[in-house]
């Protein structure tokens, strides 16, 4: 099997779950609790958060465990936007994910705030003018994802960064599918993230279990909780911490590679992987800006196929790929991210993602690219 839903989920880093092991099995203390047991899972929990925050280049405490990316974009986007009394006025894109775009459906519906939708051109980039343009003395929040989880275009995040600060408004990305592959130093000039005020990652895109994640959220921001209880991280998420995985998320952090060789390493592959399939499959289409791009996605369509056939095709070869986001599986409707960018939903419903791991090889990738030749041959009715 050559697995290519990296996007979708990682594989646990065997380490990760080592590092968690003792945290589920003897070291089952409560870390608010002030006997030997808590303090020693408190201590853990301390240390994962520190080891964290290295790797960030921010402080300890400003970040929060999280379940993952979705409860971590709804408390920094909710968050944020109800605790600052700057105003009700919010700049993001239909481009984002589902966990962004529900939020701010929620916060729109029941709270009463404006959301001002920036267009994106047919690779899905924004226009900086736009945004500029957008800003208004009551924004209190512009929330743009850094890479695509689909189409891996990237957004100007140093421009979004300067132009909303420049008005006085916050800045939250959803760095969930860029974690491991970007410079995620908050704290270190000339990053794409620098000065950023809010991050979320999710644990399960780089090697640590389903259901751990973290968020930054600078400083002491002013920050209206979406759990509400015994004040666990610092306030700003309420109940009793998950010891373990947040010891395999800073296990699993700490695993990655040096994030600039591994992006330089895994673009070669993903330009050789794109290239191989535009010059073998002529209804191929790539999706997406292909320069300012994830280094590990490469999103085609396919021009009168099916694109769940397709799918269905590239399994029995062997290749395990999904046709966007694990988040919207199962819907009959077209993938938004590709509506937004202009494509037609016949088109759209074609779409295919291949997502590259950290040890994805070209042993690999060859293959791959040669077996969905075969099967748009198959599922175009040319093959045997």
């Amino acid at each position: 099997m050559i697995y290519l839903d990296n996007a979708a989920t990682t594989p646990v880093v065997p380490a990760a779950l080592e590092a968690a092991w003792p945290w589920l099995t003897s070291e089952f203390g409560n870390p608010s609790s002030t006997h030997e047991m808590g303090l020693s899972a408190k201590n853990a929990l301390d240390h994962a958060r520190t080891s964290i925050a290295t790797w960030m280049d921010c402080p300890a405490s400003d970040l929060v465990f999280t379940s993952g990316g979705t409860e971590g974009d709804n408390l920094a986007i909710t968050g944020l936007a109800l605790a600052n009394p700057r105003g009700k006025h919010i700049i993001s894109a239909k481009t984002e994910h589902e966990a962004v775009l529900e939020t701010l459906d929620f916060l729109e519906r029941v709270h009463g705030f404006e959301i001002s939708w920036l267009n994106v051109d047919s690779q899905g980039n924004i226009n900086l003018g736009d945004l500029e343009r957008a800003l208004r003395p009551d924004t209190s929040l512009v929330t743009l994802m850094l890479a695509n989880n689909e189409i891996g275009t990237t957004h100007p995040l140093p421009g979004i960064i300067e132009a909303a600060h420049a008005v006085g408004a916050l800045v939250h990305t959803d760095a969930v599918q860029a974690a491991g592959w970007f410079d995620l130093r908050v704290g270190k000039n000339g990053t794409l993230v620098s000065g950023i005020d809010a991050l979320t990652i999710s644990g399960h895109k780089l090697g640590a279990p389903k259901g751990s994640g973290v968020t930054y959220i600078r400083g002491r921001l002013a920050v209206e909780p979406l759990l509400h209880g015994g004040g666990q991280e610092f306030g700003r998420r309420s109940g009793t911490e998950n010891v373990a995985w947040a010891v395999a998320l800073a296990t699993a952090i700490s695993a990655l590679p040096e994030t600039e060789l591994e992006s330089a390493r895994v673009r070669t592959l993903r330009d050789e992987f794109i290239a191989h399939v535009l010059a073998t499959v002529p209804q191929a289409q790539l999706t997406g800006n292909p320069v300012e791009r994830h280094p590990a996605i490469a999103s085609f369509t396919f021009s009168g196929l099916n694109g769940e056939t397709l799918l269905l095709e590239l399994e029995q070869r062997g290749v395990i790929v999904s046709s966007g986001s694990a988040c919207a599986a199962g819907s009959n409707d077209p993938s938004h991210v590709l509506i937004a960018c202009g494509i037609e939903a016949d088109i759209a419903q074609t779409s295919v993602r291949f997502s590259i791991s950290h040890s994805t090889t070209a042993d690999e990738l060859s293959p791959a690219a040669s077996a969905l030749a075969d099967a748009v041959a198959s599922v175009s009715g040319l093959g045997n």
